[in-house]
């Protein structure tokens, strides 16, 4: 009951539209950014509408949402680059490192242990990218829950045993694991996945956790049901403009720090991954110099 431009508040879908029924374009295709709050963009296909005679009656204008499709290329894309720049930057230091030795450092044995060591440190550094490249792929595959192996099991167990794979690292820092959770509560999940998503979690506490400082696990059921873990560190904190953006791929709030601590940029987005594949989620909340806490909730 409306005039067309009236009803869509777009000039550039409007502009389309007036060449197919001017007759300037018979046919016609493009992509139109729509300004809503969440700026769409549609791929817009028209053609021209004629009757028996050839006469033209009006036009047909086909819409498609292509937004989401356009925001996971730009994910690939992303994605793609990352990996290369942080796949280039050991290689770099491994070829540099070689030829350094085979032009007569290794003949000096200070320098020999030196460039060795550089080897070695950036070798580590290219396996735990790949681990967590093959770790995302492999739960992005069993991304849906029908196919998780869901089995019972005590909650209290799986924080255990994910802090036990931390201790060592936790130790070396003399940080504190702290566990809070009822010997009795039960969870229904696939166990040596929520088990990695728990384990991603500390490992981050304690990287941005200061020596001689504690990180609380905690496990509880609330009243509609839900179980929640939660992972509580008491570092640096995180600033508020970055929460949004903290599960993407490769997202870091300080780049130079987390390369510097070993971090590849993936662990959050597995665990964001291994959360959906439950049917559940995962938050954080953080206050600059006073730490951090990331809760998992499963239904």
């Amino acid at each position: 009951g409306k005039l067309f431009h009236e009803a869509v508040r777009s000039s550039a879908l409007q502009d389309f539209a007036a060449d197919l029924l001017s007759g300037i374009s018979p046919t016609k295709e493009a992509e139109i950014e729509f300004n809503s709050e969440d700026q769409r963009l549609f791929q817009v296909k028209g053609g021209s509408l004629k009757d028996q005679t050839g006469s033209q009656i009006g036009a047909l204008v086909v819409i498609n949402d292509i937004t989401r499709i356009r925001q996971l290329e730009d994910v690939r894309r992303d994605f793609v680059a990352n990996v290369s720049h942080e796949v280039k930057t050991p290689i770099t230091a491994i070829k540099g490192s070689v030829e350094t030795l085979l032009e007569g450092a290794i003949k000096n044995p200070e320098d020999a242990d030196r460039f060795l060591r550089i080897i070695a440190k950036h070798a580590d550094r290219l396996n735990a990218l790949v681990e967590d490249i093959l770790s995302l792929s492999s739960v992005e595959d069993t991304d849906a829950p029908e196919r998780l192996t869901l089995n019972e099991c005590k909650l209290r167990e799986l924080i255990d045993t994910a802090a036990s794979l931390c201790r060592e690292k936790a130790d070396a820092r003399s940080i504190k694991l702290e566990v809070d959770c009822p010997e009795t509560l039960s969870v229904k999940v696939d166990r040596p996945l929520l088990e990695q998503a728990v384990v991603n979690l500390i490992d981050n506490a304690i990287k941005y956790s200061n020596e001689n400082a504690k990180v609380e696990l905690k496990g509880w059921t609330d009243a509609l049901g839900r179980t929640s873990i939660s992972v509580r560190d008491f570092g640096m904190g995180i600033p508020k403009e970055h929460l949004p953006r903290l599960f993407e791929r490769f997202y870091r709030v300080d780049k130079a720090r987390s390369r510097k601590l070993g971090g590849t940029g993936l662990g959050l987005a597995i665990v964001k991954h291994i959360v959906q594949t439950h049917n559940g989620s995962v938050n954080v909340d953080s206050s600059l110099g006073k730490g951090s806490v990331f809760t998992i909730t499963l239904p």
